[in-house]
């Protein structure tokens, strides 16, 4: 069970989060334009870094608590994955605040 510790972490971030888009109809699955122009210089500068920073030695992640599945020879999976569910999450609460507050974004005014 151990082994899958980073993707449990994972699962509660999204789990925690996708019912505001449910129950109160945040629309983030729905603005495809701003969901993509959140994720992809997240992930784009992130992946980067995380380059950087596992071939010089900065950091590491630890094998047995992660599933071993690496991508391009130096990033586990569950780290692509962070960088794509945590944006998602913050964009939920961030909408779902909004629908509450009836308040429009700066892009919708």
């Amino acid at each position: 069970m151990i082994r899958y510790s980073y993707i449990g972490v994972l699962a509660f971030i999204l789990f925690g989060t996708v019912w505001l888009e449910i129950v109160l109809q945040a629309r983030v699955l729905r603005k495809i334009k701003r969901l993509v122009l959140t994720l992809i210089p997240v992930v784009v500068l992130y992946v980067i870094w995380d380059y950087y920073a596992i071939t010089n030695n900065h950091w590491f992640f630890d094998e047995t608590k992660t599933s071993g599945i690496i991508l391009w020879g130096f990033l586990p999976l569950e780290e692509l994955l962070f960088f794509i569910i945590v944006p998602i999450a913050a964009l939920l609460s961030f909408e779902a605040v909004r629908t509450v507050k009836q308040d429009p974004a700066g892009d919708e005014q």
